[in-house]
């Protein structure tokens, strides 16, 4: 059994990293709309989201 296989059985399928940075960048873009997120906080907001995203989708 293939790996694409073994997706299709447990009903996963691999998330991948642009998918992870895509669902990344829509967050942060909303914190900066609503105005919870500063030029000086950016980048480790858009970490701390990048790995919170990324922990919980390949969590298993």
């Amino acid at each position: 059994m293939g790996e694409e296989d073994k997706s299709r059985a447990t009903g996963r399928q691999e998330v991948s990293q642009e998918a992870i940075f895509k669902v990344t960048k829509e967050i942060v873009v909303k914190f900066i709309e609503v105005g919870r997120l500063t030029p000086a906080s950016f980048a480790d907001t858009f970490d701390r989201v990048y790995k919170a995203i990324e922990q919980t989708v390949r969590s298993k």
